[in-house]
């Protein structure tokens, strides 16, 4: 899966998209068909999966985040599956954070393991029953819509509506992940992040086809240290932008932007920029969570500027506050079905 967005994804089609539409062809055609055929193994708890069409961020990590709090608002004992993309561990793992860093597990298992008994594993199939083993009685899987050879009780896609799906093509010429047609058969229901419109036309073809439309904002957290204040913002994440808007958004006064790849690990020369702009301009550090992660447990400069880079925390924030209870009650529901099926298949 590729992973990294290049720009001209997130514009109208260009010359490289169309250029590249034969290969977006095959590819559609090869993803489309091992999401229809594919054979999915089943655990005896119910899985909820948040994905998104697209390749790219588009707030899956604060959704899991935030079905997992509902969660134990009933009594549940949620736990995250993550595939621990950018971490170098191939076995299957429970994170802790106590002696794993972002190298090992990847930056969102650290992220969720905050919130959940969080198991990264390359095999979805063995990190469900890992999860079993460890006692959860609902699993949250972070990505993996589209790759899944995992039974699924509740399929949410979450789609940012500034970005929408880019330029709508499959990848390589664009960042959709699999056919629209087949992962809207597939899909639970959308979860529309956000007020711009690029999602409108999504949101429209899944209420046709009678899938449940959610609505929710990333509500940042206040930073205090960062109102009214000259910055230097720095993200590794997918979408840079999103962040520096949310930054302004809480009073931010960002002079320098400095955006790297997703999931990026910082060399010492671009820690050493970073500290050394920010200290001749005078301007005060601020990343996300999600970099804020990948500099943790390290000692020297990389020590200094995790220490001196203030962190914005984002809130998935529903417009219906019962939305996330809703989404976890359906999937039992489907899963108590899916246990009868099986049950009967058996008999």
């Amino acid at each position: 899966m590729v992973t990294e967005a290049p720009p001209f994804w997130w514009t109208k089609a260009d010359w490289r998209a169309w250029g590249l539409s034969p290969f977006s062809f095959l590819y559609g055609r090869i993803a489309g068909r091992r999401m229809a055929r594919a054979r999915r193994a089943s655990v005896p708890v119910p899985v909820l999966c948040v994905g998104n069409f697209t390749v790219g961020g588009a707030g899956k990590t604060p959704t899991a985040i935030a079905l997992a709090r509902a969660a134990r608002e009933k009594g549940l004992k949620p736990g995250f599956l993550s595939r621990g993309y950018g971490g170098s561990l191939d076995v299957t793992t429970v994170v802790d954070p106590a002696h794993h860093r972002a190298e090992a597990v990847g930056d969102e298992a650290l992220l969720l393991c905050r919130e959940a008994l969080t198991v990264i594993s390359r095999t979805r199939v063995d990190g469900a029953r890992k999860l079993v083993e460890e006692g959860v009685d609902l699993i949250i899987m972070d990505d993996g819509f589209q790759s899944a050879r995992l039974a699924l009780d509740f399929a949410l896609v979450v789609i940012d509506t500034v970005r929408g799906i880019g330029n709508g093509h499959l990848v390589p010429g664009g960042p959709v992940r699999a056919p629209i047609a087949e992962q809207m058969r597939q899909l639970s229901a959308i979860l529309k992040v956000g007020t711009g419109e690029a999602a409108d036309k999504l949101v429209r073809q899944a209420a046709r086809a009678g899938k449940q439309v959610y609505v929710a904002v990333l509500k940042p957290r206040e930073v205090p240290e960062i109102a009214d204040r000259r910055l230097l913002a720095f993200a590794g994440i997918a979408d840079p932008e999103k962040f520096y808007r949310t930054v302004k958004q809480i009073g931010g006064q960002i002079v320098i932007e400095r955006a790297f790849p997703d999931h990026h690990y910082f060399s010492e020369d671009e820690i050493a920029d970073l500290l050394d702009d920010a200290a001749k301009e005078n301007l005060t550090l601020v990343t996300t969570a999600k970099d804020a992660v990948r500099l943790a447990g390290h000692h020297g400069r990389m020590e200094e500027l995790a220490q001196k880079a203030k962190v914005v925390e984002v809130d998935m924030t529903f417009d219906d506050p019962q939305a996330p209870g809703k989404m976890i009650d359906t999937a039992i529901a489907n899963f108590r079905e899916r246990r009868l099926r099986e049950n009967s298949a058996k008999a």
